[in-house]
Order: C-alpha cells, then structure tokens, then sequence
C-alpha cells in the first residue's frame, strides 16, 4: 500500500511517497481504509522534529483522518466492517490503511463527507474543549480569536456562536478577515494594521474580552491579554507566529484573570469518551447545517509536499486536506 513518509526531518521536502507493508489490527484496534487525512499547523513542526511528540523516522504525518473500518482486532465492539469512521490518530494518518485504537474513533453520519469529516477532529475537538471544558464561555460573552482564519480559529469561531457568545476575529489581512465574517464573526480586527490591545478595548466599550483564544501567540499574546477583561480567561492554544511569548505574571495578578491551557491532543488520548461525545456533537451540527466547515484545498497523497508548503507559508484559510 502506498503511505507519505517522513524520510528526514525538513519539512514538506523530507516527505516522499512509498510503499510500505498494510496494517494488522492488535487487541482493540482497528484498521481503517483511509478516503482522507487533515493537515494542520503542527504538521509542519512534527515534520522538523519540533513538536512534543516525535516519532521516528520514517513516519507518516496527519494527525486526523476519515475512511471505512477495514478489520477488526481483538475485543472491538460497537463497530462493524464498512462502517464509516472519524478519528485523531496524532501522526500516520497520510497513508491508505492505518491501525488505530477504536476508542479513538467516531461513526460518521450519511450526510457528512469523508473530506469534511477528516478535518474535524483536531480543530473542532480544540474548540470544543478549549472554549467549553476549558474556556467556561457562556452565551452572552464576548470572544476574541487571535488567528481566526486558520483551521483552529475558524471553529472558535463557530462552536462560540452556537454557544451565543459575542465573536471578534482577529487576523492579519482583509481576505482573512472576510472569510472569518462568512463563518459568523462579529466584529473584525486587522491586527497587521490596527493596534491589537486597544483595537480590542474599542470594540468592547473598554471592557475587553471576557475570553481571549490565542491560536497565534509570539508578539501578540502579551498586548492581547492586556485587553482582557476583568476577572477574564486567556487561552494558550498554539503559537502558529512561531516565537513562544514570555508574559509578565503581574498582568495576571492585575486583571483577576486565569491564563489556561488548552492540550487538547492529550485530553483526547487521556479521555477519549469525553472526546468522541465532543466529536459526536460536532457531526451531528455538520449533518444538519448548523456547521460549515471550510475546506482551504484538498491534494491526492502523491502532492502532500505541496498541500504542507501550504500551511508551511501560512497561506491556508480553513483545512487543508489530503485524499486517498
């Protein structure tokens, strides 16, 4: 079968396409034939070795993927053969099958695609967590994404208006901030051309966010979090400007606030009940329209170098996914 592989640790050019031995499902896993596999940021870290987890070489990447179950291994329940499932597989997923734990996947419904389906779990798990397990956001809130564009920002930006919070996208060009307004986005903000902590503060009366979603960090976090509101949480999810920022404690101290982690790839393997009820949730909104997800481009496996360089150059709005 064929399977991208990492061949050497340099992004989008150690990847070449091979073919390498099928899977054979151990005790409670499952084979899946892969239809599609998600791209996201962390790809291209875990491509040059610098993100937490580091497999080694040669491996696969994608994180997320979507197919048909293949087999099954010993004491699986609750699936079936030919049934159509969803899951987070942390790396492997760029292959045409691949064994994967079964409490790690999720049934997907008739209406929802395998393409949709595949770019679900990381970035709409992360919101789901980040703003709901984590995040505490309530109806009636006022939210800002940093990085609304991405894959990660886009669902903020959907599960808090299905939450009925108040949504302020934040991102650096108007395309960007275009497509974050079609997702439902209240109120936009340029931070490439408008000062970002009191751009914030003007368009809540002074107040400031009651929740800030950091998808960005770098430069930004600390202005960000000076807009926070009083007693408000900020949300470390990921630092896709590539600098990990230093906050000074007492803007913490000042503001009555909590600074939260968002591990959301850990909370799914550490509870991956809580995980697929999220999932659940999330395919059932797709299913019925209540949800849009937004595809940025879709490449065959022989083309994943060039679907990467996509997130690589910052340029992807949404998923970028990969078909099998």
């Amino acid at each position: 079968m064929k399977a991208a592989l990492v061949t050497s640790l340099s992004g989008p050019d150690g990847l070449v396409v091979s073919d390498v031995a099928e899977p054979v499902a151990g005790a409670g896993e499952v084979v899946v034939r892969v239809r599609a596999a998600a791209l996201n940021f962390l790809d291209t870290l875990i491509t040059r070795g610098k993100y937490q987890y580091r497999p080694a070489l040669p491996f696969s990447p994608a994180a997320e993927l979507a197919g048909e179950v293949a087999a099954l291994g010993p004491g699986v329940t609750g699936l079936a053969v030919g049934e159509r499932v969803c899951g987070y597989v942390v790396a492997g997923g760029a292959r045409e099958k691949v064994a994967v734990k079964a409490e790690m996947l999720t049934k997907v419904p008739d209406r929802v695609s395998d393409v949709v389906a595949s770019g679900l779990s990381v970035t709409y798990g992360t919101a789901m967590h980040g703003l709901g397990d984590r995040g505490a956001l309530k109806a009636g809130e006022t939210l800002a994404v940093l990085g609304a564009a991405g894959g990660a920002g886009l669902a903020a930006v959907e599960v808090a208006k299905l939450t009925g919070a108040r949504v302020i996208a934040v991102a650096s060009s108007a395309e960007k901030l275009a497509l974050c307004r079609a997702h439902g986005a209240d109120d936009l903000l340029d931070y490439a051309t408008s000062d970002l902590k009191q751009g914030l503060r003007d368009l809540t009366a002074g107040k400031g966010p009651d929740v800030i979603y950091d998808c960005v960090g770098g430069a930004h976090a600390e202005a960000a979090l000076r807009s926070l509101a009083w007693a408000g949480r900020f949300l470390v999810v990921g630092f896709a400007a590539g600098e990990i920022p230093r906050i000074p404690l007492n803007l913490v101290l000042l503001k009555n606030c909590d600074v939260r982690g968002i591990v959301w790839g850990e909370m799914a393997v550490r509870e991956p009940l809580r995980q697929r009820a999220h999932m659940e949730r999330v395919l059932d909104w797709v299913g019925h329209g209540q949800l849009k997800p937004h595809i940025h481009a879709t490449f065959p496996l022989a083309r994943i170098a060039d679907a990467l360089r996509v997130l690589d150059q910052r340029a992807a709005l949404g998923k970028v996914i990969v078909t099998l």
